[in-house]
């Protein structure tokens, strides 16, 4: 992820120095891209893991919460 973060970070440097080729373009807009994949599949993980629990101790973790958080554990 870091190898990621520092080809986008280059680029972005890059690019303020000089316009960037199509070429660069292309690979800037890319990499921007595997990165939010990377980020929203991360942030879906962690939000998998909240458990909901009223006052009385109960679960109450939506429906929708506890099958995301399954379709993570088969993996």
């Amino acid at each position: 992820m870091s190898a990621l973060i520092d080809e986008i970070n280059q680029l972005a440097r890059l690019s303020r120095e000089r316009p960037l080729t199509i070429q660069e373009k292309k690979r800037q807009t890319e990499l921007r891209q595997q990165y939010l994949k990377n980020f929203r599949q991360r942030f879906k993980k962690q939000l998998s893991q909240i458990k909901v629990v009223d006052p009385k101790g109960k679960d109450i973790t939506p429906k929708k919460a506890r099958a995301l958080r399954e379709s993570f554990d088969q993996e």
